[in-house]
């Protein structure tokens, strides 16, 4: 049975990614919890829970308030990211004869279609954001490395809003596109003196532009 602190965490988590909180205003814990018919203990549990992974701040003796990215956010979001999946590529394309391997190629090719898809139709940042993460998350699960699953998992929700932030650029869906071709052409290809290289790049590209816009 799922605890109140998860109950809470949960609830909290879903209100922050379907914006259903506003950026520069201050949040009351004891309304919120009460809102919810959470008791308080709980509930501050799942607040801290959340500031861990970035989506909030505390404001002391008056409750809390969500997050602003700043640039420091940006470098150690893509440090993370670039150290997890350069590795992982690198791995995949050691593998890349295995049949492990060619069911994760079936996946990202499968990702990358819907990816040009949405780039083609309705250009939804949000749509194309869900197949880009899959695609990735994909990357990370092929080790089953259950550490690097919950790194990945904490900084998922900055990863999407820098990604976000970058997707607004005029041809990054084109860019971007390109780019996860090339992971998968490489890894697919057992290239393993470029892999780290052509994923770094796919790294370092927004990363620029997410400093640049902040």
């Amino acid at each position: 049975m799922i605890s109140l602190s998860e109950q809470a965490y949960e609830h909290l988590k879903n209100m922050i990614v379907h914006n259903k909180l506003n950026y520069g205003e201050i949040y009351s814990e004891t309304k919120l919890a009460k809102e919810i018919g959470i008791s308080r203990t709980p509930f501050r549990d799942a607040i801290h829970h959340l500031v861990q992974e970035g989506y909030i701040d505390i404001i002391p003796s008056k409750g809390f308030q969500l997050h602003q990215l700043t640039k420091q956010d940006v470098i150690e979001t893509f440090q993370v990211r670039s150290a997890l999946e350069c590795f992982c590529t690198v791995e995949i394309a050691k593998d890349y004869q295995s049949e492990r391997s060619k069911t994760v190629f079936e996946n990202l090719s499968f990702c990358l279609e819907k990816m040009r898809e949405i780039m083609n139709s309705s250009r939804s940042i949000e749509d194309f954001c869900k197949y880009d993460f899959q695609f990735h998350t994909e990357i990370i699960d092929y080790l089953e490395n259950n550490q690097f699953t919950t790194v990945y998992g904490g900084f998922l929700y900055r990863m999407k809003r820098l990604a976000a932030l970058s997707l607004s650029h005029e041809r990054r869906m084109e860019e971007a596109c390109k780019e996860h071709q090339a992971i998968l052409d490489t890894m697919r290809s057992g290239n393993t003196k470029n892999i780290y290289e052509i994923t770094m790049t796919h790294m370092d590209i927004p990363k620029w532009s997410n400093l640049a816009d902040l």
